[in-house]
C-alpha cells in the first residue's frame, strides 16, 4: 500500500530535522521512502507564539497497517526528541499520516484522510507537487489547492 505523510519542524536545524526523520523513515521495515516533496518554510498554523516551520510530503509505499504506520511515526518523532507541550505549539519533529491507500478512520487514535487537510496551506502545496493532478490515492484535493495561498510559502530546498 501507498501512504502520504506530511513532516514539519520549527525548533533546532529543521533542514537536519526533516533529514532525520526522512532517513529514520527508511530504516522502518516494511516501508519504503518513494518521494520527497520540496521542503517550504511556513508560518505557524494554530499557534500563533513560534518560530516558521520547514514543511514538505513523503510518499511511501509500506506493508505497515495504518496503526502501524502511527506507531512508527509516533517512534521516529519520540527517538528525534519530539516533547508534546502545547496544541499546535513548537515541536522539533511532527509526521501525520495524510492520506493511506484504500482506507480510513476518524477515530481519537487515527484520522485519515488527516482532518485538516483541506485548511493547511503547508500541506496541499507539498500534496500538490508530488501529485499534480490533484488527486493523491484516489483523494481529490483539487479544488482545496485553487484556493492556497503560495505567497505564504516559501521552497527552501527542492
Amino acid at each position: 500500500m501507498k501512504a502520504v505523510l506530511s513532516i514539519g519542524t520549527n525548533l533546532g536545524d529543521r533542514l537536519r530535522n526533516i533529514d532525520d526523520a526522512v532517513n529514520s523513515l527508511e530504516r522502518v521495515p516494511k516501508l519504503r521512502v518513494l518521494e520527497v516533496s520540496p521542503i517550504y518554510e511556513t508560518e505557524p498554523w494554530g499557534y500563533a507564539e513560534q518560530d516558521n516551520f520547514f514543511n514538505c510530503a513523503v510518499t511511501v509505499e509500506t506493508e505497515l497497517s495504518p496503526s502501524a504506520l502511527l506507531g512508527a511515526c509516533l517512534g521516529i518523532e519520540a527517538a528525534l526528541g519530539r516533547v508534546r507541550k502545547i496544541k499546535f505549539g513548537p515541536r522539533i519533529i511532527d509526521i501525520d499520516i495524510l492520506l493511506y491507500e484504500g482506507f480510513a478512520s476518524d477515530t481519537e487514535e487515527l484520522t485519515v484522510p488527516h482532518k485538516f487537510i483541506f485548511e493547511r496551506d503547508f500541506v496541499l502545496v507539498p500534496l500538490h507537487d508530488l501529485f499534480p493532478s490533484g488527486t493523491a490515492l484516489g483523494f481529490d484535493f483539487s479544488e482545496a489547492y485553487k484556493k492556497t495561498d503560495l505567497t505564504k510559502l516559501k521552497m527552501i530546498k527542492s
